[in-house]
């Protein structure tokens, strides 16, 4: 079994989120074998963020969902989507 990086997309609920605090808190609930890779912010309009994460995890069934569900539920999160999934 190999492994893959996925790029995930997280929008804050807004500007005024702090997003220093809102990558600890994605960092702290990361599910039992998934392997953070990085951060990026990109702009999207009007002083608002999105937080662009890379995550490293195994090539199996269900791949992402945990980790989507994890973050979707972090305090400040208003939605999270999987922008890009590439096997390593």
């Amino acid at each position: 079994m190999g492994e893959v990086a996925a790029h995930i997309k997280v929008m804050p609920e807004g500007v005024e989120t702090d997003l220093a605090r809102l990558r600890e808190k994605l960092e702290a609930v990361l599910p039992e074998g998934v392997r953070l890779h990085g951060f990026k912010e990109e702009p999207i309009a009007f002083g608002l963020k999105a937080l662009m994460v890379t995550v490293i995890l195994a090539d199996m069934e269900g791949g992402t969902e945990r980790i989507e569900g994890a973050f979707a539920d972090v305090e400040g999160v208003e939605s999270v989507q999987v922008t890009e999934v590439g096997l390593i």
